[in-house]
């Protein structure tokens, strides 16, 4: 049976999958792993990780080592097994289906003809500001990067380059939101013209 067919999981098993195919993680770190990187592109419950943790191993996609510890419970550090990383190179080189988008701003802005303009431009303005804290962030983690990864940053071959290109995903995406978002601030104040 193709790896594909018996190793199919979720969308949270591959993420974890990355995750394991840069170092061994035990859960915990696994769950913080995925509120920072991942976490500025998936989302998970931490509830999920472990069942999920589960399922992969079960599929012998994962496997662990019971770490004993004297202060605390024993623990589990998982690793990718052979059949965990062809799996997850398999997704890798899947199609993908476009992102289906679920923006309740975008939304808004869609009857926002609607609205009393004065309270819909600070709504915009906040949100602006969001983005901007957010630019920031991933501003600085590829600041970070490239001085931890130097040249390695840009070798595709690199765990550090699918880092780069996800921060500079976040970086075009919260300018080009913030962007807009100022815009239409601008023209429900009536000051479209300098918006044009």
């Amino acid at each position: 049976m193709p790896v594909r067919a018996k190793a199919a999981t979720t969308t949270l098993g591959y993420a974890l999958l990355g995750l394991l195919a840069r170092e061994e993680r035990s859960g915990y770190e696994l769950t913080h792993a995925l509120k920072n990187p991942v976490g500025y592109f998936w989302f998970a419950q931490h509830s999920q990780v472990y069942p999920e943790l589960a399922r992969l191993e079960t599929a012998g996609l994962v496997a662990y080592t019971l770490v004993e510890q004297s202060d605390r419970p024993d623990k589990k550090v998982y690793r990718l097994t052979d059949a965990g990383r062809a799996a997850l190179r398999a997704w890798l080189n899947d199609a993908t289906e476009p992102p289906r988008k679920r923006d309740e701003l975008v939304l808004k802005a869609y009857s926002i003809w609607l609205a009393d303009p004065t309270a819909a431009a600070q709504m915009m303005r906040e949100h602006a500001q969001t983005h901007l804290a957010h630019l920031a962030e991933f501003q600085s983690g590829l600041s970070r990067l490239e001085q931890e990864a130097g040249e390695t940053l840009w070798q595709p071959e690199s765990p550090w380059f699918g880092v780069h290109a996800v921060l500079r995903r976040g970086i075009g995406y919260e300018r080009e939101y913030s962007d807009w978002c100022e815009w239409l601030a601008q023209c429900l104040e009536g000051t479209q013209e300098a918006a044009r």
